[in-house]
């Protein structure tokens, strides 16, 4: 068995394909014991350090757009579209609220202080904290105040954040980057017919959360994300442009690279393919 040193990129709701990565290696004999995470890779990499990826991921792959729309608490702040509570809050319902120093393995988020035009890493506190920090879209969610600064997302300054790894004592160090190059035709992505499981317990405790949250607001059936969907492209264009760099100059052991229009930032209703996407990307990376 190998110890692995797990750096999970950020891409918004293709970091569900990070999931699947965890899976492929858990089943071929790879032992997790550090992951340092940015955005979506600090929310996927601390559900797995808390021993609730299987919570998660049940919920997720049940997860519709509707359901998208009820979790986003639209701000009224120039700073960000949405403040960011009700997915936090929700996540914690479905967790616990954690910290980090409790969590099984090594765990950093990385986040950004654009301010000081620094990166910041959290490995100690709430782990919740730690997360809505790193997942700061700029001008998508409002900025986190940690510790007396602003933080943004990670991915503005370093998007697969493996610096925080170096120290580890691993016998390998592997990187999922999700600025990969793009897909000719990103339809054939839809990898096989998974039931969605909606399960019950714990998730449907967080459903009936979320028809509560229904129930109080007006919700629209529609959207118009035609001007933040340019702003994702042009970050998605930047992160990629980055991550190749950090890539280039510390290169891991390893890395799994999935296309960045593999799927839209909050297609979030799409788990059941990024998922599978990640273990197939996983497979064809190791064989």
């Amino acid at each position: 068995m190998k110890t692995v040193s797990l750096v999970l990129g950020s891409g918004g709701a293709r970091g569900l394909a990070h999931i699947g990565v965890i899976h492929w290696l858990e089943e071929h004999d790879y032992h997790i014991q550090s992951i340092s995470g940015c955005s979506m890779g600090a929310l996927i990499g601390g559900m797995y350090a808390a021993e609730k990826l299987n919570e998660f991921e049940k919920w997720v792959r049940a997860i519709t757009k509707l359901d998208i729309i009820t979790l986003l608490d639209i701000s009224w702040s120039t700073s960000g579209l949405v403040k960011g509570d009700k997915i936090i809050n929700t996540l914690i319902d479905l967790v616990g609220d954690i910290k980090i120093e409790d969590l099984s393995i090594n765990y950093t988020a990385v986040a950004a202080d654009v301010n000081e035009e620094k990166e910041i890493w959290i490995n100690s506190g709430r782990l919740f904290d730690a997360i809505r920090a790193s997942i700061s879209l700029p001008m998508f969610f409002t900025p986190h105040n940690y510790n007396g600064a602003h933080l943004i997302d990670g991915g503005v300054l370093n998007p697969v954040p493996i610096a925080p790894t170096f120290s580890d004592n691993t016998d390998i160090t592997i990187a999922v980057n999700l600025g990969g190059k793009l897909l000719s035709n990103p339809a054939t992505i839809n990898i096989g017919n998974q039931n969605k499981n909606s399960g019950d317990g714990i998730n449907k405790k967080i459903n009936n959360y979320i028809s509560q949250l229904k129930n109080k607001i007006d919700i629209p059936q529609e959207i118009n994300w035609g001007a933040y969907e340019i702003a994702n492209q042009a970050f998605d264009a930047m992160q990629s442009t980055i991550a190749r760099q950090k890539l280039a100059a510390y290169p891991p052991d390893r890395v799994v690279e999935i296309a960045r229009n593999a799927c839209g930032t909050l297609e979030f209703d799409r788990a059941n393919e990024m998922i599978a996407l990640g273990y197939r990307t996983a497979q064809e990376s190791f064989t």
